[in-house]
């Protein structure tokens, strides 16, 4: 079941690296689906633009899979463990570029991964109840307030009064 704190929503099943606001989705022969958490979303504002690495590279830990440009930040995507990139989300956010701001742990994940230390990546990352109070925590500390794109008011729009 999910939480949602200060509008902020987070999925039990998932399994993060809080420094780099990145979610974790352990799948089947070893492929490991990753995206940015909503705080990390919302932190971002309305992404622009997302720039992928290719299928078959290799990237260490704290290396950059995506680079991410929004209106407010121009930032790297880290990996939370060093993996191979199996596939990566591109036609999904060439068709939508605020696939991450609208859906961060369903339609926005950006790359599938293979961990080279499958057991070494899933012990990186905090899971479960301990995941939870530790992103809340955060949320906390860094003021956080979760939106989504489609919740903003539309610029110049009519508020009927």
């Amino acid at each position: 079941m999910d939480t949602i704190y200060r509008g902020c929503v987070i999925p039990a099943d998932l399994h993060y690296h809080l420094e780099y606001d990145v979610w974790a989705r352990f799948g089947r022969d070893d492929e490991v689906t990753l995206g940015m958490t909503d705080m990390a979303q919302t932190a971002s504002g309305k992404l622009m633009h997302i720039s992928f690495k290719m299928p078959g590279k290799t990237v260490r830990s704290g290396g950059s899979a995506a680079t991410i440009e929004s209106a407010k930040w121009v930032g790297p995507f880290r990996m939370p463990f060093d993996a191979e990139i199996m596939a990566n989300n591109r036609l999904a956010f060439d068709a939508d570029v605020l696939a991450a701001n609208r859906d961060p742990y369903g339609e926005g994940w950006l790359v599938r991964v293979r961990p080279l230390e499958a057991q070494l990546a899933q012990e990186s990352l905090h899971s479960g109840a301990e995941a939870i109070a530790l992103l809340k925590q955060q949320i906390d500390t860094n003021e956080i307030r979760c939106f989504r794109c489609v919740d903003e008011a539309v610029p110049g729009g009519n508020d009927d009064n």
